[in-house]
């Protein structure tokens, strides 16, 4: 079976679906808005800032790591979503039972995904140049896995969970250096970025519980296991690295 066809098939086993239209149309309406601090004197910042409020704006360093972190959040939740189309048609096909449970994840990541492209949208953050590629190269990793069986999925979920909450755990250690730096000099960390590292924490916790469920479901008795998951997750980080920064 060819991965068109494996992906075409998902369709009818995630049902509704959810599959990632191209990036183009998922920034067509931008607002003039950046992640900022409440110290701006100009624009909604001041609006929506408390009064008597002391905060500073955002660097142009923070800034440009809250940039990359969206731009690689979006494209890693859009292989998700890719891995897991083409996973299940072969999965479910020989273990039914593994249908909720797919389905599950699946919808999660879509979630994931939806998330993303509204921050990128808001706060005007062009997606990686890498995304066709991030689109044919999880594509082939989700069918090819599923076409070696249960545990090769599994396997694939535990090591894509494991690089991938590493990643967002990063990113919630970095968010809350910067609180803790703001309360240091009297300053207050824009609402906007306390509601983001909520979202970074829970999207994490549902990443982790994938992991959870893979390794449930027999993900370490994939054969080759070691040679597998290291390539996976050898691959994750070097998508991460480029996303970061094309």
């Amino acid at each position: 079976m060819a991965p068109g066809q494996t992906l075409t098939r998902a369709a009818r086993h995630l049902e509704p679906t959810f599959f990632p239209r191209p990036f183009y149309q998922a920034f067509r309406q931008f607002d003039n808005k950046k992640f900022h601090t409440t110290a701006r004197t100009k624009g909604y910042a001041q609006a929506d800032a408390p009064s008597g409020t002391n905060s500073r704006q955002l660097s142009p360093e923070q800034q440009s790591f809250l940039d990359s972190a969206l731009r690689v959040n979006q494209a890693g939740e859009l292989a998700a979503t890719l891995i897991y189309n083409a996973q299940t048609p072969p999965i479910v096909e020989r273990y039914p039972h593994l249908r909720p449970l797919m389905k599950h994840m699946y919808d999660q990541e879509a979630g994931h995904f939806s998330t993303f492209n509204a921050l990128m949208a808001k706060h005007r953050v062009r997606p990686t140049a890498m995304y066709p590629i991030w689109q044919v190269a999880a594509s082939f990793l989700g069918w090819s896995t599923g076409m070696m069986g249960r545990e090769a999925a599994m396997a694939c979920t535990e090591a894509v969970e494991t690089e991938i909450g590493t990643h967002y755990n990063d990113q919630i250690r970095e968010l809350f250096k910067w609180m803790q730096e703001f309360q240091e000099s009297g300053e207050e960390m824009e609402p906007e970025l306390k509601e983001l590292m909520d979202t970074l924490k829970r999207i994490r916790d549902e990443e982790l519980e994938h992991l959870d469920h893979a390794v449930e479901n027999d993900a370490k008795e994939a054969q080759p296991y070691e040679p597998l998951t290291n390539i996976i997750r050898y691959g994750c980080r070097g998508a991460i690295w480029i996303s970061q920064r094309i």
